[in-house]
């Protein structure tokens, strides 16, 4: 079977707004490699809440061969190489609903899929020759996943991604959906500047991406899984995807249609929860789909901490950062993103109805 291309959550390529004719719209703007902190106002840091190590559990430092394992992995994935980091800890479960309304409510926090797009940003982006979008479609937004009623071809994702006015972490659906008696599902539509802000009011970080990995991985070497090599459809169900026909037909044989509480399945080696499925989960280091052949003469790399620069060559002008971890939407037909090196990106300002993010703090 031919691999099919992993799918790009991501919303400013040109082919997008052809493609949705207009059903869906960006929310793009170049970010540069200083955004971790001038993207944050000063009030987290005055602010902050007393860090707290309460679920969180202790990553011992060690050694690893980061990379893909299997015939499946792509070539950012590629060469594997041996990796050393120090000990850190580390979130059990990805960032709750309730453990987000607490910083928000502590900081009166504004996140990216809550604000219009600013259209003067945007447009430095855009041929010349753009025209400018409705006001209705700058209007704060994010992106919904809505089932096709039929196969569709997997490779143009604006059939199942609708830009959705109202859909924010408060809001998963849109308009007139809430998170009540949701506080132990992960919270969704977090930009990467949301998740950091988040961080920094905890007192803690976003991991690396050698961390995300280090720590997925539970103490097992070059295996394809965080439970393991046995495939996601065998045996014992292992964490949240897509059973069944993507995008039109999910038998839920999981129990989960989207994203599940936190903990609904077995942890990992190192007692950590869903590292594979439920939500994407974004990770500190920019995104180079060549990073990894800087290391192809190394013979140890500590403490990696990303390019230096970001690039993607399927949208060379956005800067993007990693995500990990794949989502309740992967299925091994088209997107296996629960494998334990698989790596997906997206820009900082990008938020998703799959897409959230955990914690971690050096010792």
């Amino acid at each position: 079977m031919i691999r099919k291309k992993i799918i790009l959550f991501s919303f400013l390529g040109l082919s997008l707004w052809a493609n949705a004719q207009n059903k869906t719209a960006t929310q793009k703007k170049v970010v540069d490699k200083s955004c971790c902190v001038s993207v944050i106002p000063n009030r987290f840091a005055i602010k902050s809440a007393k860090i707290n190590l309460e679920g969180m559990v202790w990553i011992p430092a060690g050694t690893f061969s980061m990379g893909g394992d299997n015939d499946q992995a792509r070539s950012d994935e590629l060469p594997k190489h041996d990796v050393q980091v120090n000990g850190f800890f580390m979130d059990v479960t990805e960032v709750t609903n309730a453990q987000f309304a607490k910083f928000a409510t502590a900081t009166g926090y504004i996140t990216t899929a809550e604000q219009d797009i600013n259209w003067d940003e945007l447009k430095m982006q855009l041929p010349s020759d753009m025209p400018k979008p409705d006001a209705e479609t700058l209007k704060a937004a994010s992106l919904v996943f809505v089932p096709t009623e039929g196969e569709v071809n997997i490779q143009d994702y604006s059939q199942w991604w609708v830009w959705t006015h109202g859909a924010d972490w408060k809001h998963p659906k849109g308009k007139g959906s809430d998170i009540e008696g949701k506080d132990n599902l992960p919270v969704v539509h977090i930009s990467w500047d949301d998740a950091n802000a988040y961080c920094k009011w905890a007192g803690k970080r976003l991991p690396t991406e050698a961390e995300w990995e280090y720590a997925a991985r539970g103490g097992m070497e070059k295996n394809v899984y965080a439970w393991g090599n046995r495939k996601v459809d065998e045996g014992k169900i292992q964490c949240n995807y897509w059973q069944g026909n993507f995008p039109y037909k999910n038998e839920v044989t999981d129990g989960f249609f989207g994203v599940s509480p936190v903990k609904s399945f077995e942890p990992n080696g190192y007692g950590l929860y869903d590292m594979a499925g439920n939500v994407w989960e974004w990770c500190a280091d920019l995104y180079n789909n060549t990073y990894y052949g800087e290391f192809g003469n190394v013979k140890l790399v500590t403490n990696p901490q990303g390019p230096k620069t970001s690039f993607d060559p399927d949208e060379p002008l956005v800067a993007k950062r990693v995500m990990r971890g794949g989502s309740y939407l992967c299925n091994e037909s088209y997107c296996s993103g629960y494998r334990v090196s698989a790596r997906m990106r997206s820009s900082a300002d990008s938020s998703l109805e799959h897409l959230g993010f955990r914690c971690v703090q050096s010792k």
